[in-house]
């Protein structure tokens, strides 16, 4: 009965789905939504990769995450005594 998933009658029931649900006129506007969304993501996830490709080193990281934490307790002292 599946023997390929998708037969290209499948695909064209789902297109002829898609026109009269969306109509023609919405057509090219939701394409270029979706291709501009599709932009968006591979723009976003490249950069992403080239952001966590020249981060530092985990010695440098750690030293980072460290003089935060030491900051913070005192900005919560800081707040305790004035209330």
């Amino acid at each position: 009965m599946l023997r390929n998933g998708l037969e290209p009658w499948h695909l064209l029931i789902v297109a002829i789905v898609i026109i009269v649900l969306f109509g023609s006129k919405k057509l090219p506007d939701t394409a270029r939504a979706l291709g501009k969304s599709m932009r968006i993501l591979k723009s976003e996830a490249k950069a992403m990769k080239d952001e966590g490709g020249s981060s530092q080193d985990p010695a440098q990281q750690t030293q980072s995450v460290q003089s935060v934490e030491s900051v913070e307790p005192r900005a919560q002292a800081q707040t305790r005594t004035e209330i």
